[in-house]
């Protein structure tokens, strides 16, 4: 399966909730200052910025898959902050990083077991992971749509051979498939982050970045915006409330782990 592609500027606008999800995670990871910090898919590099500040004598390396993603990030470089393009399923650092961090990222990526051993591996000794990314329940509206968009006729042909994107298990799964990868310390538990989006254009501004993006791409172009207002359409009729926000679930797995 290829990586996605992405439009990292529009997703810096886009992304207000998972930011807030990721400095949150950063504030309790305890840095002491000198870590060596890979972050896994570091999208538009926001987060991986606020965790350069805190380590001064330390590195951090951004990777992401995608190079819209990628191109976002670059102008955040400085002499302890790098940023590369990589596909996660790809790691081929060995014992070179003291923490692993990912935010709003790991659904995205299908095999788990294949995504910890390349995670343990790629930790020093005594390193730490810690993850958040969106578990079962996640966008549930969001999902009900998109299925029904393409199960509509005139666009039912595209995904004939459509490979669903995320991977969302539930906390048993994933405490499961942690508890068996090696990794010490495991801790996994779930989080009911649910947003209101302030107005419909914020809805939107997520819509188009990243959710409709997987799915646009396997349309034909001369119905790409047919099926895009189809989609935005039933999401605003579905989830806009009385005061004029729109609501969706986002329901987190997290994980919290040592090697």
């Amino acid at each position: 399966m290829m990586p996605h592609e992405f439009d990292g500027k529009k997703y810096e606008k886009a992304s207000t909730h998972q930011r807030e999800w990721g400095a949150k995670i950063i504030s309790k990871l305890g840095l002491k200052g000198s870590e060596s910090v890979l972050d896994l898919g570091c999208g538009d590099g926001i987060l991986s910025l606020q965790i350069a500040d805190l380590v001064p004598k330390g590195e951090v390396i951004g990777i992401d898959a995608s190079q819209g993603m990628i191109d976002a990030a670059l102008p955040k470089e400085r002499d302890n902050l790098r940023f590369q393009r990589m596909d996660i399923n790809h790691l081929d650092f060995v014992e070179r990083f003291d923490i692993v961090f990912s935010n709003a990222t790991l659904h995205w990526i299908k095999d788990h077991e294949r995504l910890l051993q390349n995670v343990r591996r790629v930790l020093r000794p005594g390193g730490r992971v810690r993850f958040n990314f969106a578990g079962d329940g996640n966008c549930s509206n969001f999902i009900t749509v998109i299925r029904e968009a393409m199960a509509q006729e005139k666009y039912r042909a595209f995904f004939q051979t459509f490979e669903w994107p995320w991977y969302m298990p539930s906390v048993g799964e994933y405490r499961d498939l942690a508890d068996s990868s090696g990794l010490h310390e495991v801790q996994v538990w779930g989080e009911n982050a649910d947003r209101f989006f302030p107005d419909k254009e914020a809805m939107i501004r997520w819509i188009d970045q990243p959710s409709l993006a997987p799915f646009l791409v396997h349309v034909a172009d001369c119905e790409k915006e047919s099926f895009r207002s189809f989609v935005v359409g039933m999401m605003i009729e579905k989830t806009k409330q009385k005061d004029g926000s729109c609501f969706e679930t986002f329901r987190r797995i997290n994980l919290s782990a040592s090697k």
